[in-house]
């Protein structure tokens, strides 16, 4: 009796006394040091990004709100003059027409380049070839444009000697809708082909061989290798690819602007031309952030969508 008495005691004790906390580790101070080295260059960073990207910024939103002239605050005035206004319609419209574009000719293109060049002899300089216009400025390229585009230029020429087309009869691609759209989107895509190509190779190279040879031993060769080995191996790669397309094709400016600065009439406008026109040349700055406002809403949406359905899948 005496010994259940004690037993009984010794547990209740045993509940009742206070467990003991896990004592907190300090940090240790080596930690703390490099964290207040560190914070100076972080204040610095912060800084500098404050300074050009988040003031400017802000500055553009609380404009796209404010009238032109002596005017004050609108509100959405200027937001329902872009949308009304069938010259900035068009320019959304070709924006879209643009991402879509160059989503489909560039990313093909350069997985097909990259997957047929990566074995067979000589393909360094095939790829050489094809990487080689991403090295050149916008500009380059938009003079190169011009001189195939136009109404007396090589592309013209080739289509008449081949005789597929009348001569004395030009197809104008520089001075119709939506030919130079076309025509825009072609030589962009000519140089943004390379990058592809360089980032499907760096892809390919991370594939087992092991896996490859297996598949082959499989008996899967060609399309079927390519569709059921290759390709879902390059996901990665391809998220990237398309990321890097969408942001660079609405951001467009350079290569549309000396090719047909926008024209003839503004229909070949995209939403950054557009912005720089109202900005800068029909001086409305008031429209003009509204357009940048609308673009980068679009950018940030459209990535934050893509990024996110893609981490969400590799989840």
């Amino acid at each position: 009796m005496t010994l259940m008495k004690g037993s009984v005691l010794d547990e209740t004790k045993t509940r009742s006394e206070p467990k003991s906390r896990p004592q907190r580790r300090s940090e240790p101070r080596y930690e703390r040091r490099d964290r207040m080295a560190a914070a100076p260059f972080f204040l610095a960073a912060l800084l500098v990004v404050g300074i050009v990207l988040l003031i400017p910024f802000v500055y553009t939103i609380i404009r796209s709100f404010i009238g032109s002239g002596d005017e004050g605050f609108v509100g959405f005035a200027n937001y329902v003059t872009m949308f009304e206004d069938p010259n900035l319609q068009l320019s959304l419209f070709n924006t879209v027409f643009w991402a879509i574009g160059s989503l489909i000719i560039p990313v093909v293109l350069g997985l097909g380049i990259a997957v047929m060049t990566s074995s067979m002899r000589l393909g360094g300089v095939a790829r050489a070839a094809v990487i080689l216009p991403y090295a050149l400025a916008g500009t380059v390229v938009a003079i190169i444009g011009n001189i195939i585009f136009t109404s007396a230029g090589s592309l013209n020429q080739a289509l008449e000697f081949i005789g597929l087309l009348a001569p004395g009869a030009p197809v104008q691609w520089l001075l119709h809708w939506p030919l130079n759209v076309i025509s825009a989107l072609l030589i962009a895509s000519w140089q943004s082909t390379g990058v592809n190509v360089v980032l499907y190779m760096v892809g390919l190279q991370t594939i087992p061989r092991e896996t490859v040879e297996a598949a082959a031993i499989d008996g899967a060769d060609g399309w079927v290798r390519f569709k059921d080995v290759i390709l879902p191996q390059l996901r990665p790669t391809t998220i990237v690819v398309i990321g890097l397309t969408i942001t660079n094709a609405l951001r467009a400016f350079d290569v549309i602007w000396v090719l047909t600065q926008g024209g003839p009439n503004r229909t070949s406008e995209t939403l950054a031309l557009s912005m720089y026109r109202e900005s800068f040349l029909l001086l409305d700055p008031a429209v003009g952030s509204a357009i940048a406002v609308v673009l980068t809403i679009i950018v940030v949406v459209c990535s934050w969508i893509y990024l996110r359905r893609q981490i969400g899948n590799e989840a």
